[in-house]
């Protein structure tokens, strides 16, 4: 049985988003669909999630950013002057807001009016009660760049990038909001329906875990999550509401939204490297012959990265060389120097997270935990 889609009149959100019906979604039956933007084509298996819970997983094209001057336009980053460079053709290490995937439970987010917005807390708690943007503003902010990627992200694919996000730790926000003593779990609901539970032991056990209003210095970007989402280390975005409405103190756990359409319960972040480019390099020549250039990313959310080792066709797997990451919770860029050799030869990456265990190398989809395997290309040289 075919699903349809029907067409329907641009609302006003759409009409002042124009690249959100951009997107074409081709139905191919209940468990598969495709997106389509730009020359991009991605096809996921649902199994059992809805389409709106993927829809609008992609890169920014013409999004509005929040107004201000950004971070980035006014400060390096803080390891502009390591001696590692990035092998050109490498992504960008840091992204711009533009550029940013985003994703949507609904085909067009909700625009909240920051004069009316305000942040409900209620349940297990001693009084409800209501806080402006600016009363969340008021404590000592917490600034850290983040690469946070989407868990339906095929090997290699663009859903992954990396910013500075700023807000408050929730650590020192809880004590204002009097939690019974019963209150275990948080229910985070965005106002585009999508929710998800958090542990208070989850935050008692990190400070990073935070309510976050600024990306690279501005507000949130209206697609992404204005005026404020949760960032949560190493769990995929999936875990992660955006344009957060109520926070209720509950005593026990549930399932979010995602988790109710059959994802991983833990969403905790594979670790996972991409070869970005191969270059042959004029500038690096030994005895007459140029060097293959290979570079890209690897990524294991909080725990980081500690080896990033390339094998060409059947040889030895070879160590990278490793560029200082922006912070303990971003992709590292990598970069291999292989003899040149004339032919086809097909390149293949595999990553150490910080603790030394090894990347899993069995492929497997990106449902229902995100995916695993070994990143390759074969280009002819």
């Amino acid at each position: 049985m075919k699903d349809k889609i029907v067409a329907k009149t641009p609302t006003k959100n759409e009409a002042e988003f124009p690249d959100l019906r951009d997107s074409i979604v081709e139905c191919i039956d209940r468990r598969h669909f495709l997106i389509r933007f730009g020359g991009l084509v991605a096809a996921i298996t649902l199994s059992g999630t809805s389409v709106g819970a993927l829809l609008g997983c992609q890169r920014g094209t013409n999004m509005k950013p929040g107004e201000g001057e950004r971070w980035s336009s006014r400060n390096g980053l803080p390891n502009a002057d390591v001696s590692i460079q990035p092998v050109p053709g490498t992504r960008p290490e840091f992204t711009s807001l533009e550029d940013h995937y985003k994703m949507f439970n609904e085909p067009v987010p909700p625009l909240p009016d920051i004069g009316d917005w305000r942040l409900k807390v209620n349940g297990l708690v001693e009084e409800p009660l209501e806080m402006r943007l600016d009363d969340i503003k008021r404590y000592e902010p917490l600034h850290a760049f983040i690469t946070l990627a989407c868990i339906s992200n095929p090997l290699g694919g663009p859903w992954i990038s990396t910013t500075r996000w700023t807000g408050v730790s929730m650590q020192k926000i809880l004590p204002l909001w009097k939690l019974k003593p019963q209150a275990r779990h948080l229910r985070i609901n965005g106002a585009d329906g999508f929710y998800e539970c958090v542990a208070l032991e989850t935050i008692h056990a990190d400070e990073r875990v935070m309510l976050v209003y600024e990306w690279d210095g501005v507000p949130l970007p209206m697609d992404h999550g204005f005026p404020l989402r949760i960032y949560i280390p190493s769990r995929y975005g999936m875990k992660q509401p955006k344009w957060i409405a109520t926070i209720e103190a509950t005593d026990h756990w549930e399932a979010g939204y995602s988790v109710v359409n059959t994802w991983d319960k833990d969403a905790i972040m594979e670790t996972t490297s991409i070869i970005d480019t191969v270059i042959i390099s004029e500038s690096h020549e030994s005895d007459g012959l140029h060097s293959v250039l290979v570079g890209g990313i690897a990524h294991a959310g909080a725990r980081g990265i500690s080896k990033v080792e390339v094998q060409v066709d059947d040889g030895d797997w070879n160590e990278a060389q490793l560029r200082p990451p922006l912070s303990d919770l971003t992709w590292v860029l990598w970069r291999y120097e292989w003899p040149f050799q004339g032919g086809e030869h097909t390149f293949s990456v595999r990553a150490y997270d910080g603790s030394g265990t090894l990347q899993k190398d069995e492929p497997s989809p990106p449902y229902p935990d995100g995916a695993t395997g070994i990143h390759r290309k074969t280009e002819k040289i």
